[in-house]
């Protein structure tokens, strides 16, 4: 029997009242082209917003940020042809993760000169973890290292994703309120009050468009002003040519540069990111009416995220993750196909490829962006609360452990921006405690998982009986 024939016969289908089930090729192609690019739609909201929230910090000019936009759509598409048809084979859509904001955030703060520059160190520290990554994954490492990070370990990990950008919020947001709270308004009715289950699948794109009309409305008639806050200027999408070059295509930003702080403080995002789609294959797989993921297939779906991060690396992307956004959509469509996700895949390329969709994306203004800011790093810190639900809160040793690596992952990283570590004899170990201590997430994940693993407890109380 051949190994494409293993792969096959190793994910089981059950009669879970799906629609278009996961072998399923619906007809006619106008039906998947549909189905496609609703798909995109329902991901399209938080893979834009990585990027534009990092490319100001970046000091990005609107060419750049096309770049970078287009970059993004271009690795997710890739890194989605490598899952669905390499990894799990579940019709998982992977896109721009958030876990490593801070990551980023952090080697922006370390590296002078910010642009091209700052892009390039970036793209090395998402080559390096991702090839770790990829290891974790097809060596079978990630069964053994998932019995030491149980929910106590996770929930405050990734509460710190959403907590430690505290700073970046109402700043941003206040630069116009008017616009920036009809955003996080949008945000929080078509998640919680729309009585259209459709609707409630895109409530960050919903809100972006929205945002983005008020502040076109205002741009259009003389409110805002050019230079002003939430001002939309088309002269970018105007001047921007239709198609990428292609000698862009690779290392759009030069040759990725190297560096082993950097490498050790994007290491927590991506175990992050890992144990994330961790839960998400099962996921997955029980609302596509397919068998639970076997061992391999868990360790394939981790090794082919490596995989599909190393090419976002070398296009000159962000990190990618696989989206829960896309699992609620199968349950809600009942449309499992991978064939459906296949072409979702090669439409992202394509939209990676056309040069003006990452001029426009990049004319959304600061304070559309500062809203959703508002809106989604509570939700991602609450995320993180529901982590901690598993486990035994009201055990006093959860306490301690959670409670201190919080605290810590959000004070230690103060300390260090003020006292920097300075060793004249071991500068690269200076620079590794310097990157890691001013990553909240990376704090708060170092502490959390030695204070776990070293103090007793029971099974029940770390929630993983």
């Amino acid at each position: 029997m051949s190994a494409e024939t293993n792969v096959e016969t190793e994910i089981e289908t059950n009669d879970n009242g799906m629609i278009y089930g996961l072998d399923d090729v619906p007809k006619p192609f106008s039906k998947t082209l549909g189905l496609s690019i609703q798909a995109i739609l329902t991901m399209f909201g938080a893979t834009v917003a990585v990027p534009l929230l990092v490319g100001p910090k970046l000091g990005l000019g609107p060419v750049q940020m096309a770049i970078l936009v287009s970059a993004c759509f271009i690795a997710a598409g890739l890194a989605t042809l490598v899952q669905v048809n390499f990894g799990t084979r579940l019709p998982i859509i992977q896109g721009t993760s958030f876990s490593f904001l801070a990551p980023f955030f952090a080697i922006i703060a370390t590296v002078d000169g910010g642009g091209a520059e700052t892009m390039a160190y970036i793209s090395g520290a998402v080559i390096s973890g991702a090839l770790v990554e990829a290891f974790i994954g097809f060596s079978g490492l990630m069964g053994v290292l998932r019995k030491y990070i149980t929910p106590v370990v996770i929930g405050p990990t990734i509460m710190l994703i959403g907590l430690g950008l505290y700073e970046a919020g109402a700043p941003q947001a206040g630069q116009n309120w008017i616009i920036s709270i009809i955003v996080i308004l949008a945000v929080f009715y078509f998640s919680l009050m729309s009585k259209s289950k459709k609707l409630s699948l895109f409530p960050i794109l919903i809100a972006v468009v929205i945002g983005y009309i008020v502040a076109l409305f205002m741009t259009l008639t003389g409110i805002l002003e050019p230079g002003m806050p939430g001002y939309v200027d088309f002269a970018p999408v105007t001047n921007a040519p239709w198609f990428r070059d292609p000698r862009s295509l690779i290392f759009p930003w030069g040759m990725p540069k190297f560096k082993l702080s950097f490498f050790f403080a994007i290491l927590a995002a991506y175990l992050a990111s890992a144990i994330e789609s961790f839960g998400d294959y099962f996921s997955m797989a029980d609302v596509a009416g397919a068998s639970e993921p076997t061992t391999k297939q868990i360790n394939r779906g981790i090794g082919s995220e490596g995989i599909g991060c190393l090419l976002a690396g070398l296009v000159g992307a962000f990190a990618n993750t696989s989206y829960t956004e896309n699992i609620g959509l199968v349950g809600l469509t009942k449309v499992a196909s991978r064939y459906v996700t296949t072409v979702a895949a090669v439409l992202l390329i394509v939209l990676g490829l056309f040069a003006k969709t990452g001029a426009l994306v990049a004319t959304i203004p600061g304070p559309v962006v500062g809203g959703v800011y508002c809106a989604l790093f509570g939700l991602i810190a609450a995320v993180g609360l529901s982590n901690l639900m598993k486990a035994d809160m009201g055990s006093q040793r959860n306490q301690m452990i959670v409670g201190f690596a919080l605290f810590m992952g959000l004070s230690l990283p103060v300390y260090f921006g003020n006292n920097p570590l300075e060793l004249p004899n071991a500068q690269v170990l200076a620079e590794i405690v310097n990157t890691i201590g001013t990553t909240g997430m990376g704090v708060t994940a170092i502490l959390a998982l030695i204070l776990d693993n070293v103090i007793p407890g029971t099974d029940e109380e770390r929630g993983i009986a």
